[in-house]
């Protein structure tokens, strides 16, 4: 279990993490989501000790990172997959791993299996890697202590479909054998697949934090018409909040019956009515990304 409570890290006048909290439960895997500069790998960095918080605090299994004994055999971390020696291969960084956490040797051989770099592959020099090669590498590697909890921020990014498709199966097969992972992503398609819980962090604040079921129901309902204008004015005599989709469709604060009952009476032809399943989180993602390129562009 991960639990995280009122997080924040401050550079200067920058508040990069602002009382971040929120839990990470054993047997499903939670996806920490955020647009790039959002503070989730601050964030992760923070959990994992290699930065140190402003004001909070961070728990693993019920300890601090730092005061775990031999931290790799309960938790695996994958911070940044090219943060590897060049100049030695696969196998060798994964033997030294091995050796400083007191497992056999075998170990290095099966974890090279499971992630698809066996034979060959594991005695090329990392220098020689793909960038989803070395993603590869950083979750053998994470995967090796056998832990109970695993931490990855970005592992898809280089990945082919086959390689991302081979990654959920991996990593929800560890959560249904009881482990934790919190698996980071700028992506919301990405984790929406495989992930039980999210939790979305914007410029440094949690935005939104449930389970998937929940956060897909508040998304709302999504409505097309032959003309968008009149359901528009439909829309609003009716009193219903609403947002334009990036595809033009509506997404209303409304169940399908309450718009399927104003639009019969406005005599607005419907072409399209469901829930919006993802539409709304994909929204509030655009928004997110909008504001953060807009202060970078005034910056």
């Amino acid at each position: 279990m991960i639990t995280v409570e009122e997080l924040s890290k401050r550079y200067g006048a920058h508040q990069s993490v602002d009382r971040v909290s929120f839990q990470a439960q054993p047997g499903s895997v939670t996806g920490f989501l955020g647009p790039n500069g959002a503070g989730k790998s601050t964030t992760m960095r923070m959990m994992t000790g290699l930065t140190p918080p402003s004001a909070g605090r961070s728990t693993i299994l019920g300890v601090p990172y730092a005061e775990l004994p031999n931290p790799g055999r309960h938790v695996g971390v994958l911070l940044d997959a090219s943060a590897q020696h060049n100049g030695r291969t696969g196998r060798e960084i994964l033997r030294l791993g091995a050796t400083v956490m007191g497992l056999r040797r075998q170990r290095v051989d099966e974890m090279l299996q499971i992630v698809g770099l066996s034979g060959d592959e594991g005695d090329r020099r990392v220098g020689n890697y793909s960038l989803g090669m070395r993603q590869r590498l950083g979750i053998a590697h994470a995967l090796l202590g056998d832990p109970q909890v695993l931490i990855l921020d970005e592992p898809a990014n280089g990945l082919d479909p086959a390689g991302i498709h081979w990654m959920r199966g991996l990593l929800k097969s560890f959560a249904d054998r009881g482990g934790t992972v919190l698996l980071s992503s700028h992506l919301l398609h990405e984790i929406e697949v495989i992930a039980d819980h999210l939790v979305v962090i914007g410029r440094g604040v949690i935005v939104a934090d449930g389970s998937k079921a929940e956060l897909l129901n508040a998304a709302g309902t999504l409505v097309r018409a032959l003309d968008p204008d009149a359901l528009a004015r439909c829309l609003d005599v009716s009193g219903y909040t609403y947002q334009t989709s990036p595809d033009g469709a509506y997404v209303v604060d409304a169940t399908r019956e309450q718009i399927a009952t104003a639009t019969a009476q406005h005599g607005v032809v419907v072409t399209e009515l469901r829930g919006a399943d993802g539409a709304g989180l994909e929204d509030m993602f655009l928004q997110l990304t909008a504001e953060d390129a807009r202060e970078k562009v005034t910056a």
